[in-house]
């Protein structure tokens, strides 16, 4: 039976498909596009030009959704960062999109919903930015949330892989409809049919692969290797940046993320996470805080009644949950 929700993973595909060819683009030239937030992380052209154009497609469709996303023009507007400006409209401009820089700005504002609404959209363009920087794996992430449940997912990760049903394709996009499962094509493959996919069927603790955020500030790796001896996993954990993650994990590259928080009272944003879960979960997996409770996206930008996130292939989760709580640092 289908849900209904076919025109708006057809959008979001096709999104996340325009905003990773802006992405490949500027990730070309990144040693000349960097700039830095006022929290000091870096944040690319990509970032705002991603953004923007997935936000103008949304809106151009779906006129009534709000849209919660990580970035803002605020910043973009002050004089100094005009030149700045202007790269992000030429890079929106060679996808064949026509823009004034006021329109791009406001564009990007599209995304500046609070997360309050019955319906909304919830979008990363550049998920992984450090990532995204050393020229290794990052992912543009759109999520479709309706009364606090994730409908419709596109995770588009432009470095990763194919996989074996593409051996020479790098780049895929994951997507998902709640209730009918997710699947998988190669970003470059226009006419590739698209893959469903499923988690791996490992069952047992020790033969578990794991894999982890590089940076050590978004999830403890001290906890996380805590967690490995309760397990008695023999394999070092996989580090890559991203929802990348949730991809691995989906299509069974690996069975377990771990995403542990590194201080008390940290609160997950809703965008880190919505595209990634909404996969893994109709692949076959299971997506819990580390208390065992679903991820609850009905209170705004953050899952503020959650405590950091563990990702498995199912059957695998009691065991794993049991071992974060063993190993709590």
């Amino acid at each position: 039976m289908s849900s209904g929700y076919e025109a708006e993973l057809k959008t979001a595909i096709q999104a996340v498909t325009l905003a990773s060819v802006i992405c490949r683009s500027v990730q070309k030239t990144i040693a000349d596009d960097a700039m830095e937030k006022k929290d000091r992380s870096p944040v690319t052209v990509a970032d705002f030009a991603s953004q923007a154009v997935i936000c103008k497609q949304l809106r151009d469709v779906f006129s009534e959704d709000s849209i919660v996303a990580e970035e803002d023009a605020r910043e973009l507007r002050l004089d100094e960062n005009s030149p700045f400006c202007e790269r992000i409209r030429e890079e929106i401009q060679a996808t064949g999109l026509t823009a004034t820089e006021e329109e791009v700005l406001n564009w990007i504002d599209f995304g500046n919903h609070d997360g309050t609404a019955s319906r909304f959209w919830t979008l990363d363009p550049i998920d992984g930015t450090k990532g995204f920087l050393r020229k290794e794996q990052f992912a543009i992430s759109l999520a479709l949330i309706v009364e606090g449940k994730i409908q419709v997912a596109a995770l588009a990760c432009p470095n990763l892989e194919a996989g074996e049903n593409w051996p020479a394709a790098q780049g895929v996009i994951l997507s998902a409809i709640r209730g009918e499962g997710a699947q998988v094509v190669p970003l470059d493959l226009k006419d590739a049919t698209p893959q469903t996919l499923r988690v791996a069927a490992t069952n047992t603790a020790a033969g578990a692969r794991m894999c982890e955020s590089v940076e050590s500030g978004h999830s403890s790796h001290g906890w996380s290797a805590n967690v490995r001896d309760q397990l008695g996993t023999i394999a070092d954990p996989v580090r890559i940046d991203s929802q990348a993650k949730y991809a691995v994990v989906a299509r069974g590259d690996a069975d377990v993320y771990l995403r542990l928080p590194t201080r008390a009272g940290y609160q997950e944003k809703i965008w880190d996470h919505a595209g990634g879960v909404l996969v893994v979960e109709e692949a076959g997996g299971t997506v819990t805080d580390i208390d065992g409770k679903p991820l609850d996206f009905s209170k705004g930008s953050t899952l503020k009644d959650n405590r950091g996130v563990v990702v498995t292939n199912g059957l695998l989760h009691d065991n794993v949950l049991a071992a974060v709580s063993a190993a709590e640092q």
